[in-house]
C-alpha cells in the first residue's frame, strides 16, 4: 500500500488541519448566525433599517467579543454585557450633539477599554462591547427619541448571540480539544506523508518537497501549540492535562526528528538541521548513504517506503474505532527498531532512519494511550509491552510545572501602556479626522484604535497600520462593485453582508489585510442599505483609514515607546534563558541527576520563541528597507528554532533515563553541557551590555570531550550516542548565535592561553 502524493488524510482531514479545531470555522457560523438571528426576529417586528443595521452589528460584537472559553464564564460575560451597551448607546445618543463632551467621554472611554484588558477575558470583553456600540452610536447617529427602538434591537442582538452560541453552534472546551487532536493528528499525517516524498524525491524535486517538509513541521509545532493553550480548561483533572501535553510534545519531537534523519540519510554529508527551519537554506547534495541505498540496496530502501507507509498508516487511524490485528502488527514491527538486534544491516544513516521509525511509532502509541486510554494488549510484541510499561512509570513520577513569572508592573505593564498610547492617538485622529469629516471621523478613530490591539512594538503598529490600509483600498474597490450590484434590495445586500462577515472572521487569523478587505466590502453594503452610499464617501473611508495609522504610529513613537528592536532583545533573552534552562536540565538528567518536568519546560521555551517569531515580523517583512537586517534576523530565528529542536530532542531522551531498562544515564554528559550553558549565559550578557566582556567559547566537539574522559567513543544504544549530535548540534548552534549578536568567539585552546 502507498500513500498519495499530497493527499494527506483525504479531504476533511486536509480541512481539518488547515483550521486546527475548526475555530475560524466556528466563530465564522457562530458570528453569522447571531447576526441572521437577529435581523430575522427584527424584521418580523418591522423594525427600520437603521435598526437593523444596530443590531446586526452589536450581535457580532457581542458574538467575537467573548474570549472565555467555560462556557458558565461566556454566559455571566454576555449577560454583563447587556447593560454596558445599553448604558454605552445611551451616552452614545445624550452626547451627539455635544461634540466637546462626546469627545472627551470617547477617549475616555477607549483608555479603560484598554486599561481593563489587565483584568483578564471578561474586563477585556466588556470594554470592547461598551466602544464598539458607543461607535455604533455614531455610525447610525442615534438620538434620544430613537433609544427605546434601539434598546429592543440591542437587546434581541444579545439574545440571538446567546441562542446561536449556546444551542445552534455550542461551543466547549471539551468539544474545542477533541477537534484541535483530530487537527494535530491531520497534520501528523500530512507530515509523514512529506516525509515519504522527501524518501523518493529526485533532485529536482528535493527543493519543492524540503518547502512542504518545513511548512508541515511548523504547521505541526502550531497545532501542539494550540492544544496545549487549551488543555487545563478542555481536561476534567490537571493530570490528565500534562499527561496529553506530554504525549503530544513527544509526537512532534519524533516526528520532527524523522525528517530530519531521512534528510541526513541522503545526504552526502551529515545534513544540517538549519535546513528546516530557514526558508531557501541550500538543499543539501544528494548522495552518500541514502543514494547509495536507492541504488544498491533495494530491499532497505523499500523496507524504509514500507514502514513510513505503515506509520503513516497508524497515524491516520489513530482513534478509539481503529482497532484490529493488522494495525498492532504494524505497530509492533515499527517498535521493534528500538531494539538495536532488529535494525537492518546498513549505513549508520540509514539505520538512524529505522531508529527513528520506531520513536515515532512509539510516540503515536503514547498518544493513543493518553487520548484513548488503556487498549487490547493481546498482540503485542516485547517491544510494544517494554513501551506501555515505560508510559506507565512515566504516568506515575509525573511532576508538577513551575510557577509563572512575575508581570510587570506600572507603566511597564502592557495594558498601562498601550491605554495612554491609544488615548493620544484617538485624539489626534479625533482633530484630524473633523477636518476631514465632521460627520464619519470616528472611522480614524477606530483604526487607530484597531491597530493598537495585539501589538506590543512601535514596529507592529506600522505593519498592521500598513495592512488595514491595503485591505481598506482593496475594499474600497469590491464595496464600489458590490453597491452598484445591490441597488435597492435590502435583503440581498444583507445576505451579502453575512457572507462578507463570515469571511472576515474565516479569516481574520490568517491575513489582516484580507480581513479588513472583507470589513471595508461589507461597510459599502451597510451605507447603501443606510442610503448614505456614494464613491466619495468609500474614498472618506480610506483618508480616514490612513489618518488613524498614522496618529497611531505618531503615538507609538511618542508617548511611552517601545522600540521593535529593544522588545525583540527583551524576548530573544527570554528565549535563551529558557534555552539554557531546560538544557542545563535535559543534561544533568541525562547524567543521572533528578528527574523534573522537562517537557513543561520545553512548552515554555516554544511559548517564548513563538513570541520572538511575532516580534520579529516588522524586521522580515517585504517592505522593510534594511535588506541585511532582515536577512540577519531570519538566520537568527531559524538557529534559534534549531537549538530549540535539538533541546527538545534532549529533553525527550532524558525523559526516558528515569524508568527506561535500557537507557542508562551517562554522568560524562554533564562535563559536556557546561560549556553549553556557559557560551548562553554570554550572550545573555552581550544582550545585556554591550561591554561585557565575554566571549563565546568554540573548539574540541563534544564527541572529542568526551573521548577525553579515556572512556572512548560512546556504544551504539546507550543514552551518549542517541544524545551527542543533539548536544553537538546545540553547542554549534549556541556559538553560531554570537555572530549576527555581535559577541566574540574564542577557540578552547586560545581561550585557556588568555
Amino acid at each position: 500500500m502507498a500513500v498519495k502524493r499530497g493527499s494527506g488524510t483525504g479531504i476533511w482531514g486536509r480541512f481539518a488541519a488547515s483550521d486546527p479545531g475548526l475555530l475560524r470555522l466556528m466563530a465564522g457560523l457562530r458570528t453569522v448566525g447571531s447576526i441572521a438571528f437577529t435581523l430575522v426576529v427584527l424584521a418580523v417586528l418591522h423594525t427600520a433599517v437603521t435598526h437593523l443595521v444596530a443590531g446586526a452589528m452589536t450581535a457580532m460584537v457581542a458574538t467575537f467579543a467573548i474570549r472565555e472559553k467555560q462556557v458558565r464564564a461566556q454566559a455571566i460575560t454576555l449577560a454583563l454585557g447587556l447593560p454596558v451597551v445599553l448604558a454605552a448607546m445611551s451616552l452614545g445618543a445624550l452626547l451627539n450633539t455635544r461634540i466637546i463632551a462626546g469627545d472627551a467621554f470617547f477617549v475616555l472611554l477607549i483608555f479603560g477599554a484598554v486599561y481593563f484588558r489587565r483584568f483578564g477575558d471578561r474586563a477585556t470583553a466588556l470594554g470592547l462591547m461598551g466602544f464598539q456600540v458607543y461607535f455604533v452610536s455614531l455610525f447610525v447617529h442615534a438620538t434620544s427619541a430613537a433609544l427605546p427602538e434601539l434598546y429592543v434591537a440591542l437587546t434581541i442582538a444579545f439574545a440571538g448571540s446567546a441562542i446561536v452560541r449556546f444551542a445552534l453552534v455550542p461551543e466547549t472546551p471539551e468539544r474545542t480539544l477533541g477537534r484541535l487532536r483530530e487537527a494535530f493528528r491531520a497534520r501528523l499525517a500530512q507530515l509523514v506523508a512529506t516525509q515519504l516524498e522527501l524518501l523518493d524525491a529526485t533532485p529536482d524535486q528535493l527543493d519543492k518537497v524540503l518547502d512542504d517538509l518545513r511548512r508541515h513541521t511548523a504547521r505541526l509545532h502550531e497545532a501542539a501549540l494550540m492544544i496545549q493553550g487549551r488543555l487545563e480548561e478542555g481536561t476534567r483533572h490537571a493530570g490528565d492535562a500534562a499527561l496529553v501535553q506530554r504525549r503530544v510534545a513527544e509526537a512532534e519531537i519524533a516526528a520532527e526528528r524523522l525528517g530530519v534523519l531521512l534528510l541526513n540519510a541522503r545526504s552526502a554529508e551529515r545534513a544540517d538541521t538549519l535546513t528546516l527551519h530557514l526558508p531557501h537554506a541550500p538543499v543539501p547534495a544528494p548522495a552518500g548513504a541514502m543514494a547509495e541505498g536507492t541504488r544498491r540496496e533495494d530491499d532497505t530502501t523499500a523496507a524504509l517506503r514500507r514502514d513510513l507507509t505503515a506509520l503513516h498508516l497508524l497515524v491516520t487511524r489513530l482513534g478509539p474505532d481503529s482497532r484490529g490485528t493488522a494495525l498492532a502488527h504494524l505497530r509492533n514491527r515499527l517498535l521493534g527498531y528500538r531494539d538495536e538486534g532488529n535494525l537492518p544491516p546498513t549505513s549508520l544513516a540509514v539505520q538512524d532512519v529505522f531508529r527513528g521509525l520506531g520513536e515515532a511509532a512509539r510516540s503515536v502509541l503514547g498518544l493513543r494511550l493518553a487520548l484513548d486510554g488503556p487498549q487490547d494488549e493481546s498482540d503485542d510484541a516485547p517491544e510494544t509491552t517494554r513501551s506501555r510499561e515505560e508510559f506507565e512509570a512515566e504516568d506515575i513520577a509525573f511532576a508538577e510545572g513551575p510557577e509563572d513569572a512575575e508581570e510587570a508592573r506600572g507603566l511597564q505593564r502592557s495594558t498601562t501602556r498601550a491605554a495612554f498610547q491609544v488615548a493620544v492617538g484617538s485624539t489626534l485622529a479625533i482633530v484630524g479626522g473633523e477636518f476631514l469629516s465632521s460627520q464619519r471621523w470616528y472611522w480614524a478613530v477606530l483604526t487607530c484604535w484597531v491597530v493598537f490591539l495585539n501589538t506590543a512594538s512601535t514596529g507592529e503598529i506600522v505593519i498592521k497600520g500598513y495592512r488595514r490600509l491595503l485591505g481598506t483600498v482593496l475594499g474600497v474597490v469590491a464595496g464600489v462593485g458590490l453597491a452598484g450590484l445591490v441597488g435597492n434590495h435590502t435583503w440581498t445586500a444583507f445576505a451579502l453582508v453575512l457572507v462578507l462577515i463570515f469571511g472576515m472572521f474565516f479569516t481574520a487569523p490568517l491575513s489582516y489585510a484580507l480581513m479588513s478587505f472583507f470589513v471595508t466590502a461589507m461597510l459599502g453594503l451597510l451605507y447603501t442599505l443606510l442610503h448614505t452610499y456614494s464613491f466619495a464617501v468609500l474614498v472618506l473611508r480610506i483618508e480616514e483609514t490612513a489618518l488613524g495609522a498614522a496618529c497611531g504610529v505618531i503615538a507609538a513613537v511618542l508617548v511611552l515607546p517601545v522600540h521593535t528592536d529593544r522588545r525583540t532583545d527583551e524576548l530573544l533573552r527570554t528565549v535563551l534563558a529558557r534555552l539554557r534552562d531546560i538544557s542545563t536540565a535535559a543534561v544533568s538528567q541525562l547524567s543521572g541527576g533528578p528527574a523534573v518536568d522537562l517537557l513543561d519546560m520545553a512548552r515554555d521555551l516554544d511559548t517564548a520563541l513563538d513570541d520572538l517569531r511575532r516580534s520579529t515580523r516588522p524586521l522580515t517583512h517585504p517592505i522593510t528597507p534594511l535588506r541585511v537586517r532582515r536577512q540577519t534576523v531570519r538566520y537568527l530565528v531559524a538557529l534559534l528554532e534549531t537549538c530549540a529542536y535539538h533541546t527538545r530532542s534532549l529533553a525527550a531522551t532524558a525523559e526516558l533515563v528515569p524508568y527506561s531498562r535500557t537507557v542508562a544515564a551517562d554522568p560524562r554528559l554533564e562535563r559536556a553541557g557546561r560549556r553549553i550553558a556557559h557560551n548562553i549565559d554570554v550572550l545573555v550578557a552581550g544582550l545585556l551590555d554591550e561591554d561585557a566582556g565575554g566571549e563565546v567559547e568554540s573548539g574540541a566537539s563534544i564527541a572529542s570531550m568526551l573521548e577525553d574522559s579515556g572512556s572512548g567513543i560512546p556504544r551504539s544504544g546507550t543514552v551518549t550516542f542517541r544524545v551527542l549530535r543533539h548536544l553537538q548540534r546545540l553547542d554549534e548552534g549556541v556559538a553560531g548565535l554570537a555572530r549576527p549578536l555581535g559577541v566574540p568567539v574564542v577557540g578552547r585552546d586560545e581561550h585557556k592561553k588568555g
